[in-house]
């Protein structure tokens, strides 16, 4: 199959992120949400990224006019009808996934590829939930979608060989390093990152360090562009908390266990970055 139109569910952080790495790369984009509102912030969302792009020489004024040109929006599923493959990016619930991958069954060609960008919800168990469970796959991207080079490509107990390749082909077309990985509960990356995100918490709550000397010490001693408890912020206390349930449930392993100090922050409201307050204060 080629895939020259890519329908998108969801105009948040992920959603516009993936519709700008895909106009960019030259394909056409229809872009799903809820209401009009969503999709004029998720395009001036994009629009101000490719600003940026311009400013480091990374790309030219022609260019971003020609990728907003390839940017469709509406608030209509029905709009999705021309597209090979539509990712859904909304947010991490599982009902409310089921309940739109459902939806899109009815809308869509038999053919037509879905896939899922979910960092946790079992690929297996979603496929389940449609009638195209063989062209079901996961499509893992990472925040910033424009500037994180990695897709992790899961793929389900049920999917295809041919759509693992098609979305494979899909991930490189828009520069992309596609890793491929089983169904799994978080994958590979978080499967690693979301636990050592929670050490840091128990570091944090035993007085070992300070925060910003934990950061400090993952930063320069393992080379990472952002600490820990940073990173934290940036990805939600709630959203860390969550994925530690879901490896807690899952694996019944101890080593899983939320820290505490993790718990008693979300339970705050102290979520990070987008409530003003997280480990740090912005």
């Amino acid at each position: 199959m080629s895939i020259q139109t890519v329908g998108i569910i969801g105009a948040g952080t992920m959603g516009n992120g993936i519709a700008q790495a895909c106009a960019v790369a030259g394909l056409n984009v229809v872009m799903i949400d809820v209401a009009e509102a969503a999709l004029a912030k998720g395009v001036a969302t994009v629009a101000g990224s490719l600003d940026r792009l311009i400013k480091k020489d990374k790309l030219t004024a022609a260019q971003k006019d020609a990728a907003l040109a390839l940017i469709q929006t509406s608030t209509e599923h029905a709009a999705l009808s021309g597209a090979q493959i539509v990712v859904e990016a909304a947010t991490e619930n599982e009902a409310l996934k089921v309940k739109i991958l459902q939806q899109l069954d009815g809308l869509l060609a038999p053919e037509v590829i879905v896939a899922s960008n979910t960092s946790s919800i079992s690929i297996t168990k979603l496929a389940a939930a449609t009638q195209r469970a063989d062209r079901f796959i996961g499509m893992h991207f990472f925040n910033p979608v424009p500037l994180m080079a990695l897709v992790e490509i899961i793929r389900g107990l049920q999917t295809s060989d041919a759509t693992h390749a098609a979305v494979k082909d899909l991930a490189e077309r828009l520069g992309k390093t596609p890793i491929t990985v089983k169904n799994a509960p978080g994958f590979v990356v978080n499967r690693i990152l979301v636990p050592m995100i929670n050490e840091a918490f128990f570091v944090l709550a035993e007085g070992i360090a300070t925060a910003e000397d934990i950061d400090a010490g993952m930063k320069l001693g393992t080379n990472q562009p952002i600490g820990p408890l940073a990173l934290a912020d940036m990805i939600g206390l709630d959203v860390c908390l969550a994925v530690m349930n879901v490896y807690m449930a899952e694996y019944n392993d101890g080593k899983y266990r939320p820290a505490p100090l993790l718990k008693e922050m979300v339970a705050a409201g102290w979520l990070g970055r987008k409530t003003g307050r997280g480990v740090y204060t912005y």
